[in-house]
């Protein structure tokens, strides 16, 4: 029993963060964190990595990360992905986290073993100054998903539609 402390301490201080305190409080209650996190800081450290997109296609075509392969999250098929090596470093991200979440799962019970997903989605990649492109290059739009959703969105120009 005197390691349970510990456990938690370490659970707390793994656990990611974002900018917005509100909008952090609205990602610990929303997300199931049942995949590991990564953060805008550590994705765009990273080297040899898969990003994959899970939002509609309209929203990926206004903006996505650079590199970034849409994958969509509706009518996602997994087998759209069999070209990826199942020990390749992936990371998921969506709008805010929970559609990329819920692949990430899926990409885990399918035997991937090396998936992540971008806390604070493409919002918070947007937020800490991190660059998105669309097929004309770099661009400042991003699609906001709603006006409700779209708050959390703090840089860039929102596009709804």
């Amino acid at each position: 029993m005197m390691f349970l402390p510990c456990i938690i301490h370490v659970q707390k201080t793994l656990a990611q963060k974002v900018g917005n305190k509100s909008y952090d409080v609205l990602l610990q209650s929303l997300l199931k964190h049942t995949v590991p996190e990564v953060s805008t800081q550590q994705v765009a450290a990273m080297n040899n990595v898969v990003l994959l997109d899970a939002r509609k296609k309209s929203e990926f075509d206004v903006s996505h990360l650079k590199g970034a392969r849409w994958i969509g999250y509706t009518n996602f098929d997994i087998t759209n992905i069999s070209d990826i090596n199942k020990k390749q470093p992936i990371v998921i991200y969506c709008s805010v986290g929970f559609r990329s979440e819920k692949i990430a799962e899926r990409l885990q019970q399918a035997g991937f073993k090396n998936v992540s997903n971008l806390y604070g989605g493409i919002f918070e990649w947007v937020n800490n100054g991190f660059e998105v492109v669309n097929t004309s290059g770099k661009t400042l739009n991003v699609h906001a998903f709603n006006r409700i959703w779209g708050m959390w969105l703090q840089k860039g120009n929102k596009v709804y539609h």
